[in-house]
């Protein structure tokens, strides 16, 4: 199944079956088997990646959380929870995921873009189902909160997945990237116990202490907004819905250590918890008096940040965080996990364990091609009969890495004028299946009798 939709990512499962009911029939046995879960389906995967991570270097841990939701049908399907913003009809459920990459020993650029990352892997996935708020919360508001609290939290999937990786070994650096949405007490005190590193973007405007006393030392925002510019950078931020992509002049800062103050929590008052050691660095557009706020970034990180080139290196690793974006989009938009028509969320979430692993694959078209491009076409990771065929269909040379991507490129409508930019995962990914369908042509035509 995993070949199948690696050589057609999106295809529903009678397709990948060539229309044999047999296969499909045994497709749909395995997706419901009890021992079909995604943690096992990933085991083999996952075992790879952690063993990669043995290896003496620097790694990023790249973690978010997305929603996969699945339209209604005539009777709702079982195991699945509500999600999005009609959460009373909608069916759904979290996807939060852990996602490995190797970081260069050597910063690259210094002009602060993201270097191409080999991708390792998935490290863990978890599936949340949310429930619906009990009758006793809706019933008593005045103890609704106190029942709130004893629930499980969602937050709580965070330092779940850290907890499955487990340390780091000596001589290795492991750091944990992610959104604003991992600023969580307990994830960064998680990061501090298991000596993870962490690049983290603020959202909490936290207290900060000094000394064993922990005397109050003002709050972070103000703390970071304070520190004058030890420089700028220029940074090419993506299109989005409603925002073209466009080319910014960013300042950034950095501030000697802090020290984070523990939040109240059930059955702990404000301050009672350890405080956590972290540097912030921050990263702002400059605008005129009467334009709208521009971009800023408040990035909490595990290490001290004495000067310019340490700033930068933390935020060239924040901007990586893109590649779970991306991994996100490509499942969804290129294995289309949505669309799957199976009626039981154990079925839904075996099959998106499996689609989740392809997903990287696409994602890791784009970070090849700008690994290594001076290499010789033939270590690209085509076939011998397709690069043949590329080269044929290309009529130009296709020598290196870079000729080869530029190729399967062209073949899925990049049109590679100067400011156009790199192809992305997507159109690399259009190429390799028109690249595809040929060899699959020129093969059924060797095959055919003479007329």
């Amino acid at each position: 199944m995993a070949a199948g939709w690696v050589r057609e990512p999106g295809a529903s499962i009678p397709r990948l079956s060539q229309g044999n009911a047999y296969a499909s029939k045994a497709a749909y046995q395995l997706l419901g088997h009890a021992q079909s879960t995604p943690d096992a389906l990933q085991a083999p995967h996952r075992r790879h990646v952690a063993q990669q991570l043995q290896a003496p270097g620097s790694y990023l841990l790249i973690e978010d959380t997305t929603e996969l939701s699945w339209p209604e049908a005539l009777e709702r399907r079982a195991g699945l929870g509500p999600v999005g913003q009609g959460k009373a009809t909608s069916q759904g459920v979290l996807l939060h995921s852990l996602v490995a990459a190797a970081w260069p020993a050597q910063d690259p650029d210094p002009a602060a873009k993201r270097p191409a990352l080999p991708l390792l892997g998935l490290l863990d996935q978890q599936y949340h189902v949310r429930q619906p708020v009990p009758a006793a919360e809706q019933a008593a508001p005045q103890k609704g909160s106190r029942l709130r609290k004893s629930r499980a939290r969602e937050s709580a999937l965070w330092s779940q997945s850290l907890r499955a990786v487990g340390r780091p070994p000596v001589g290795t650096r492991w750091v944990v990237v992610a959104d604003r949405g991992a600023d969580i007490y307990e994830h960064l005190q998680q990061c501090q116990a298991q000596g993870l590193g962490f690049v983290v973007r603020a959202a909490q405007d936290r207290a900060l202490v000094a000394g064993p006393a922990k005397t109050p030392a003002g709050r972070l925002f103000e703390q970071a907004r304070a520190q004058p510019s030890a420089g700028r950078f220029s940074l090419a931020l993506r299109g989005r819905p409603r925002q073209p992509a466009r080319e910014l002049m960013l300042q950034v800062s950095f501030s000697p250590p802090l020290a984070l103050r523990a939040p109240q929590r059930p059955g702990g008052a404000t301050g009672k918890g350890d405080p956590v050691p972290a540097s912030v660095v921050r990263v702002w557009e400059e605008t005129g008096p009467d334009a709208a706020p521009g971009l800023e970034w408040l990035l909490l990180c595990d290490q001290p940040v004495t000067h310019l080139a340490q700033a930068l290196a933390c935020v060239r690793q924040y901007t990586s965080r893109w590649l779970i974006e991306d991994f996100h989009k490509a499942l969804k938009t290129g294995m289309r996990v949505e669309q799957l028509q199976l009626q039981t969320a154990a079925r839904l979430f075996a099959a998106a364990a499996l689609l989740s692993v392809v997903a990287l694959a696409l994602v890791d078209l784009r970070e090849k091609s700008r690994l290594e491009p001076d290499l010789p076409a033939e270590t690209a990771g085509l076939t011998p009969t397709e690069l043949r065929v590329l080269r044929h269909h290309s009529r130009r040379p296709v020598d290196t890495v870079r000729a080869v991507y530029l190729a399967l490129a062209a073949l899925g409508g990049h049109l590679g004028r100067t400011g156009d930019g790199p192809p992305g995962w997507q159109t690399l990914w259009l190429g390799r299946r028109s690249l595809r369908l040929l060899v699959e042509g020129v093969l059924l035509a060797a095959q055919l009798p003479d007329e």
